[in-house]
C-alpha cells in the first residue's frame, strides 16, 4: 500500500513485481516492460505510458482512468474489472487478455487493436467504435452506445448479442 505522486520510470524491465492497492497518481512511464507483475487494484489515475509492454500481468481492478497511452501493449494479462475510462490511446494493442467487466467508457483512441480477448460485460459507452474490429474477441454481453456503432466490425454471433443488448427482438 504505497502511494506515489508523479513517479517517473524509464528504460527498464520489471519482472515478478507486486504492488497491490497502491497509487501511482500522474506517474510517467516510458520504455518499460512489465512481466509477470501483480498490480491488482492499483490506482494509475492520470498516468502517462509511452512504449510500455504489460506481459502476463495481473491487473484486476486496476484504474487507468484519465491516463495517456502511446505505443503500448497488453499481452496475456488478466485485467478484469480494470478501468480505461476517459483515457487517450494512440497505437494500443490488447492481445489474449481477460478484460471482463472492464470499463472503456469515453475513450479517445486511434489505432486500437483487439486480438483474442475476453470482453464479457465490458462497457464501451460513449466511445467511438468506427474501424474497431471485435471479430477475434469473445463476449456474451457487452455495453455499447447505439449512436457509436457505425463502422464497428463484428461477426454474426456478436451482431446477435449486440442487437439483443439494444433491445431488438430477433425472430
Amino acid at each position: 500500500n504505497i502511494d506515489f505522486y508523479k513517479i517517473e520510470m524509464n528504460n527498464c524491465k520489471i519482472n515478478e513485481s507486486r504492488c497491490i492497492q497502491s497509487k501511482f497518481i500522474k506517474g510517467y512511464f516510458t520504455n518499460i516492460e512489465f512481466e509477470n507483475c501483480d498490480f491488482s487494484n492499483l490506482e494509475c489515475f492520470g498516468a502517462s505510458f509511452h512504449r510500455v509492454h504489460f506481459k502476463q500481468c495481473k491487473l484486476t481492478g486496476t484504474n487507468f482512468a484519465e491516463s495517456y497511452f502511446r505505443d503500448c501493449t497488453f499481452e496475456d494479462c488478466v485485467a478484469n474489472f480494470a478501468s480505461f475510462s476517459n483515457t487517450n490511446l494512440r497505437t494500443m494493442l490488447f492481445r489474449q487478455c481477460q478484460l471482463n467487466d472492464s470499463e472503456f467508457y469515453e475513450m479517445d483512441w486511434k489505432h486500437l487493436t483487439l486480438q483474442e480477448n475476453q470482453l464479457n460485460n465490458s462497457n464501451w459507452f460513449h466511445t467511438k467504435l468506427a474501424t474497431l474490429d471485435f471479430r477475434t474477441n469473445q463476449f456474451q454481453k457487452i455495453a455499447l452506445s447505439f449512436e457509436q456503432l457505425r463502422g464497428l466490425t463484428v461477426d454474426q454471433e456478436q451482431a446477435l448479442v449486440i442487437a439483443a443488448g439494444l433491445g431488438l427482438v430477433i425472430d
